[in-house]
């Protein structure tokens, strides 16, 4: 009697849409934080491996945050070696809904005005705490590119 009861509740179930933990699972917004702490020259690379992210998965969520030299890209008339400038690209991705996030902590040390940064960042306490508080708490997975 309890196998035929636990038959019917399943096909209940997948009558009325239910789905499967694994199935569940398997459409849950993928939440990554990229951590940038390393100067302007990295970044064209590091901004077309969110680009390419975005572009593969445009439903993910993601979190660039920096500290120390990474903050470099994220202020105004920021260039690379190159002449390259990031501004457009940022503005891009963050019209994507990629959020970029600055550490005080590096703004404060080095006496950088927060007027400086582009309008797209948001200015986080510490950058390694809160790339912590995206894995321990919300769930993201981390990626150093």
């Amino acid at each position: 009697m309890y196998k035929f009861i636990a038959t019917l509740a399943l096909a209940c179930a997948a009558t009325l849409g239910f789905t499967s933990a694994a199935q569940a699972q398997a459409t849950q917004q993928v939440k990554a934080v990229y951590h940038v702490n390393t100067d302007v020259n990295t970044v064209p690379a590091i901004l077309n491996n969110i680009r390419n992210h975005m572009n593969a998965d445009p439903k993910a969520k993601i979190v660039v945050v920096t500290h120390g030299p990474g903050i470099n890209f994220l202020l105004q008339d920021a260039k690379d070696s190159q002449g390259r400038e990031f501004s457009g690209t940022v503005s891009d991705l963050a019209g994507k809904g990629v959020e970029f996030r600055v550490c005080n902590n590096t703004l404060t040390v080095r006496n950088i005005n927060p007027d400086r940064l582009l309008m797209e960042t948001k200015i986080v306490p510490s950058g390694v705490a809160e790339v912590a508080r995206l894995q321990a708490q919300e769930g993201y997975v981390y990626l150093k590119p």
